[in-house]
């Protein structure tokens, strides 16, 4: 984006029957077409069932939180509520009205790299645009009178983006939370008492047949575009018995350690040489304070050493957009980079200029400048939300094929970026099929009498909702069993 833009106006829901019929015909043709994806299968849809019928029946609301580890996870939703859901009630012989679908909470940024003809389908769909970096008073009221009133149910995933992870979860953020709980106020308002729930849902991906050797292919790609492919091939074969994994196991963690580290140190003399951070301090200092080291190199690399480094590179990455965007480094990577993401928006689609044309050739080329500058600097921004969740440990821990394939793929993302390619276009690896699991629902009712004692209880009920969300999509996590 090198142009000043005008502002991002709110897309309202504008629900289509017949949209949405089109679209509920076509998602199981879309699904094995256009994606990865196999088959989909879900645990306790009967749960999910017995909702909806209480919500059509006007005693409950509810919105289902789902888990974000991918962008195609959208579909198995509506995979899940339009055609296994309809399915398990005439199993259970049980009449729902139609349609059974859901209002959704989608990102305002999504139809600007999607493109704009997604925004109009979103919409059509029922969805709800919400700007993640700043208070969006005009979505939030739209997704709360919705969450009241609406003739559907809602849904959103409380993680805000996907982390690319299929077993980390990332923080979740206070927003369904706090929508549970506008919602019982505005339904007592009213004089309503229907009670309201959150009820989670699983979501994991697993290869119908193992990539291993597509795998290594696309590891010998970038470790060629990193410049480590002599070096890569001489390591063929390397593995340590120690480590717990199978030869060729051992040796693929070897790689991808290597790799892993060979970017860190490219990024770290990156931001040292051009951006002033003193990473290659900070590194060294990790090192030789290791009490398990007697001199700089003498200790193979942990991956605790690793976690370090790459957090301080984050930290460095985000610093550098922070400090031209004026902003200070507060909360968490998340937090940081969803107010940099706005205040890159910000400068782009500028609320000032709301009649471009009217500008003359002089602002206008100044202002384009401006919308050209940050979007550079988004771009430092987006490298680290790729790696928000990378602890450094996540393959050795559980060498699955999947986390092997998180871990590379998450590389992929971040050697496209440098090179200047689209990192929404991802290789496929193999066919995947899909777990959903229906979690307990939760319910904010019970919580209301905390929640409104006073204005200190309120923000510790919606801290509290939000943990135990958090724990109850990992636990079920955890406990998916592969099919």
């Amino acid at each position: 984006m090198v142009h000043v833009q005008p502002p991002l106006e709110f897309i309202s829901p504008k629900l289509n029957p017949l949209v949405l019929r089109l679209t509920q015909l076509l998602l199981p043709p879309w699904l094995r077409s256009r994606t990865a994806i196999s088959y989909i299968q879900a645990q306790n849809v009967e749960a999910l069932v017995d909702l909806y019928q209480q919500f059509q029946t006007g005693k409950i609301r509810f919105l289902m939180a789902f888990r974000h580890p991918s962008s195609d996870d959208p579909l198995c939703m509506a995979y899940l509520v339009h055609h296994l859901v309809p399915q398990v009630a005439r199993q259970q012989q049980i009449s729902l009205q139609r349609p059974i679908h859901s209002h959704f909470i989608y990102d305002r940024g999504i139809p600007l790299w999607a493109g704009a003809h997604v925004g109009w389908l979103y919409s059509r769909l029922g969805g709800i645009s919400i700007h993640r970096g700043k208070l969006d008073r005009v979505g939030l009221r739209s997704a709360r009178n919705l969450f009241a009133n609406g003739s559907l149910p809602m849904a959103a995933a409380p993680e805000g983006a996907t982390n690319g992870h299929n077993e980390i979860v990332s923080p979740l953020e206070p927003g369904v939370a706090q929508l549970g709980f506008w919602c019982i106020e505005d339904l007592l308002k009213a004089e309503r008492s229907e009670q309201v729930f959150i009820v989670p849902i699983a979501i994991q991906y697993r290869y119908v047949q193992p990539p291993w050797g597509t795998l290594e292919k696309l590891l010998s790609k970038l470790e060629a575009d990193s410049g480590l492919e002599e070096e890569a091939r001489a390591a063929r074969g390397e593995g340590r018995a120690e480590e717990g994994l199978s030869p060729s196991e051992a040796s693929l963690y070897r790689r991808l350690y290597r790799l892993g580290e060979h970017l860190l140190g490219l990024m770290e003399e990156f931001y040292t040489r051009f951006y002033h951070q003193s990473l290659l301090t900070a590194s060294t200092q990790v090192i030789t304070s290791d009490p398990e080291r007697n001199s700089l190199g003498s200790k193979p690399p942990s991956y605790k050493e690793f976690t370090i480094r790459l957090q301080a590179l984050l930290d460095a990455a985000l610093k550098v957009a922070e400090q031209y965007f004026d902003l200070q480094p507060n909360g968490s990577l998340i937090e940081r980079c969803r107010r940099l993401e706005q205040a890159g928006w910000d400068w782009i689609y500028r609320e000032d200029r709301k009649n471009i044309e009217a500008l003359s050739p002089v602002e206008r080329g100044l202002a384009d400048r401006i919308a050209e500058e940050a979007n550079l600097r988004m771009w430092h921004m987006r490298l680290v939300e790729s790696f928000v969740a990378v602890t450094g440990k996540y393959v050795l821990e559980k060498p699955t094929v999947e986390r092997f394939a998180e871990t590379i793929l998450l590389m992929w993302d971040m050697i496209t970026r440098i090179k200047g390619g689209n990192p929404f276009h991802r290789p496929r690896l193999g066919k995947q099929w899909v777990q959903m699991t229906v979690g307990q629902p939760i319910s904010v009712s019970d919580r209301w009498e905390a929640y409104q004692a006073s204005r200190r209880s309120a923000k510790q009920a919606v801290a509290d909702l939000t943990q135990d969300l958090q724990t109850a999509l990992e636990g079920m996590i955890h406990n998916i069993k592969s099919g």
